[in-house]
This record gives C-alpha cells, structure tokens and sequence, in this order.
C-alpha cells in the first residue's frame, strides 16, 4: 500500500528539521546546577597528580547536617566446624585438580578419588543442611511466606 500525499509531506518535513538547530530559548538545564570554569593548570605544576577539590562537592542548598551515617551491619554469623569441611571438600578438590593440571603433576588414584570424594561429600552435606524456613530464635516478622 502507498503511503498518502500528506504523509509523505510529513516525513520530508521531519527530514528536513532534522539538521535545524533547536531554540536556546530554555536553558538545557537548571541554572543552580551549572558549575564554575577551573583555571588552567599552572606549567610548574606536575600534571601526573591529580588535584584535589578546594572545596566538597554538594548539591545546591544542601547542608552538612543532612549526612547520612549508616549503623554498622550486624556481624557475619559462624558456621559449625561440619559445615566448615563441607565447604573445604566442595572447594578444595576442584582447586586440588586445577593446580594438579597447571603444574603438570601426576595424580594417584586414590589422591582423585578422595578429592572426588570430598567433593561429592560436601555438596550433599550442604544440600542435605539448607533449611527451608529461617531458624525460630530470630522473632518477628520476616514478611511474606508464599
């Protein structure tokens, strides 16, 4: 289907408004956010460091006071020592072969089949220890339970 007259004298419209440079009658953008020129850099100066702002950098109007200080977050929780191996077997096997591989040395067959071992070991003690719901001690409300 042929586009009609009229759209086809839409189109060259846009076409040919493409290249006309828009009004500057609006500021692009508020004028508390233009910032101030710096001043060329000395030639005695080192041009490797960088310079270090006079003053901080803040929003327009904005006051020291409004700082926000996070709370320290809460310490990591410790894993049982069971836990701890598990990780090491799931972890350190795959890092036992690896290293076997980039040093080029020979590994026995009980050495693989104990990494294997451990391996396997410690995903299924990982898998089998996931907990489906949060441990009862820690009270409140954890939100929605689907």
């Amino acid at each position: 289907m042929r586009p009609s007259v009229s759209e086809d004298a839409a189109w060259a419209q846009i076409v040919a408004a493409y290249h006309v440079a828009p009004a500057e009658d609006v500021p692009r953008w508020p004028v508390s956010e233009d910032v101030e020129d710096e001043p060329a850099a000395d030639e005695d100066e080192d041009a490797t460091e960088p310079s270090a702002p006079e003053r901080p950098l803040r929003r327009a109007g904005a006051e020291q006071e409004d700082h926000y200080v996070p709370p320290l977050p809460p310490p990591l929780p410790t894993a049982d020592a069971l836990t701890k191996w598990a990780w090491a077997g799931l972890l350190g096997a795959p890092a036992f072969f690896l290293l076997a591989a980039v040093l080029q040395l020979p590994v026995g067959d009980w050495a693989a089949f104990l990494a294997l071992a451990a391996f396997v070991g410690g995903f299924v003690t990982l898998v089998v220890r996931m907990r489906d719901r949060p441990p009862p001690n820690i009270g409140g409300d954890d939100g929605a339970v689907v």
